[in-house]
């Protein structure tokens, strides 16, 4: 079924309202304390809670009348019905055909056989992989699972890039004091040897297991630190007197310490991997969704497979809250809305996600695959080019960390940078600095940034408390500055499938209103074309140097002049 056409929604009445009511506030002047004073029931009327989380969008720079502006924006471009059309299996994806089906890797066993697309019995099949998952990780964490010379596995090697790489890792550091079985987790990713060698530091190759996650196992990053590490294995087991120097003592080897995430079997047997060991996934599945499929075994290994069906759990109650509430009432598609609000109309380009756990220290890094690469276009899904800013520069880093490092700019820079600050009542290390509890303390940071971007301090305000005048205006807090608080009860594998559903399906939204195919990623594809043309040139290849423009030319001359090895 052919999609229709993207609304170029800056053609909409509903956008045209909307610029109307930017240009009204502007004049007005945008002041939440007013907003604030103004409206008693704003806090209660913009708070939402969705199972363990609450979502405060009161610190934002709307009124009712801004929210009901962009839910009609959202019903102008059907997100309603594209999301319909996504969990349906219709063939969203363009550039590519291909259904977007991240949502089915976490529907509930039950609905086996209820769910077919394009020919496939997709719960089903889902439901196979992740038996055959949990029954490998039992065998890992049971000790059946041994190494070459009979040792039981301790620690787990993921190599992979991208979303192969991002979200397991992002989950493990999430979710490590989790992992209950003595085994702990380490990832790859980086093509430069110096990831490799920190990561194989330290490890004994007799009771190490590497993941290797490539869908097609051709992925050059990742079959180069494949087979960097089936060096590294092969000559600690020998330099050991683990093996000896045969073939087939190398194939065991081989064969007891690396299984694959791929459904390029004939590569991954040529490899050395037995292909019962193969867990494989779809191409309805997008690299940067892919967490909760098959390239979540490493989570499963080291955390257990009931901590991976709660995680699993908590991204389909994400799944169906999206899918279920009306728009006036769905935190998560008015996140996704008011983003587009502050990129197209506020001309603010860059957000920050601020976790206050420090657990969450890789969740920015994972969101800025997941949003960057999903809505950094400029053309739509029918190949017209876009009409208004699309996508968002995400960053951040945890807790208060980023209070000594960035957080001046967003205080009292000349930008206003959008942030969505993520904490939760429950530490799972709760510990006292003599009468202080210190999750309080920290705690007590989340609830004042929030309150200090949005409130300020007037010139005044300075004053009163002392402040010599010719320092007044650098004390100035203008405020003003947007900010979404989400409060979880903890932090568990169930709330984070939560949070990283709510942040796929806000990148839908976004997506959506832009009229963007937000599941290709062909922008990535240029430069590996371009590195397999310029590698040789580094080598000593000098035709392959004289294809390359000047400036690359000078670089790769230079490299030649100072290689020491």
């Amino acid at each position: 079924m052919a999609m229709p056409k993207p609304v170029d929604v800056t053609e909409t009445p509903e956008w045209a309202a909307l610029q109307e009511h930017f240009d009204r506030l502007q004049e007005e002047g945008v002041s939440l304390k007013r907003w604030f004073a103004d409206d008693p029931g704003r806090v209660a009327s913009m708070t939402f809670d969705v199972e363990d989380l609450r979502f405060d969008l009161s610190k934002n720079l709307v009124t009712e009348e801004t929210l009901d502006l962009l839910v009609k924006l959202g019903r102008a471009v059907d997100l309603e019905g594209r999301f319909r059309s996504m969990v349906r299996g219709e063939h969203i994806n363009t550039t590519e055909d291909r259904a977007v089906l991240h949502t089915a890797l976490r529907r509930p066993k039950e609905q086996s056989g209820s769910f077919v697309v394009d020919g496939q019995d997709v719960v089903a099949d889902v439901h196979e992989t992740l038996a055959s998952i949990y029954d490998f990780a039992d065998k890992v964490r049971s000790g059946a699972w041994t190494g070459v010379t009979g040792r039981p596995i301790e620690t787990v090697v993921n190599i992979g890039i991208g979303g192969s790489d991002l979200g397991p890792a992002m989950a493990y550091e999430a979710l490590k004091v989790y992992a209950d079985a003595g085994l702990t987790a380490r990832f790859v990713s980086n093509i430069d040897p110096n990831d490799m060698a920190e990561k194989t530091r330290g490890l004994d190759p007799e009771t190490t297991l590497f993941i290797v996650v490539s869908k097609t196992f051709t992925t050059l990053e990742t079959i180069t630190n494949a087979r960097e590490a089936r060096t590294w294995l092969l000559d600690a087991l020998r330099d050991a007197g683990a093996i000896d120097g045969s073939e087939d003592a190398a194939k065991e080897a081989v064969s007891r310490h690396f299984v694959a995430v791929s459904t390029n079997l004939e590569l991954v047997e040529e490899f050395g991997i037995d292909p019962k060991n193969a867990f494989g996934f779809w191409n309805w599945v997008g690299g940067r969704y892919s967490v909760d499929s098959a390239v979540g075994t490493i989570l499963a290994v080291v955390l257990g497979p009931e901590r991976f069906q709660d995680f699993l759990a908590g991204m389909h109650a994400m799944d169906h809250y999206f899918a279920h509430t009306p728009l006036e009432e769905n935190a998560v598609a008015l996140m996704g809305l008011i983003n587009v609000w502050y990129v197209d109309f506020f001309k603010s380009y860059s957000h920050a996600v601020l976790p206050y756990n420090q657990y969450l220290s890789r969740f920015p890094a994972y969101l800025q695959q997941l949003t960057m690469e999903s809505n950094g276009k400029s053309v739509r899904w029918d190949g017209t080019p876009v009409d208004c800013h699309t996508g968002e520069v995400f960053w951040g880093e945890p807790g208060t960390n980023g209070q000594h490092a960035f957080y001046q700019l967003l205080h009292q820079g000349t930008s206003m940078i959008p942030a969505d600050f993520i904490a939760f009542v429950n530490t799972p290390n709760p510990t006292r600095d003599g009468e202080q509890d210190v999750q309080e303390l920290f705690l007590g940071n989340f609830l004042a940034q929030t309150k200090a971007l949005a409130f300020g301090k007037t010139a005044d305000e300075v004053r009163a408390e002392g402040t010599p005048e010719e320092i007044v205006p650098a004390r100035v807090f203008e405020g003003n500055r947007p900010s979404t608080s989400i409060f979880g009860v903890a932090l568990t594998p169930f709330s984070l499938g939560e949070l990283i559903a709510l942040y796929e399906h806000i990148t839908f939204v976004e997506g959506t209103v832009w009229g963007i195919d937000s599941y290709d990623q062909w922008g990535v594809e240029l430069g590996k074309q371009l590195a397999k043309q310029i590698t040789p040139a580094l080598s000593e290849s000098d035709a392959a140097l004289a294809e390359q423009d000047a400036s690359t030319r000078s670089l790769i001359e230079f490299y030649r002049e100072n290689r020491t090895w």
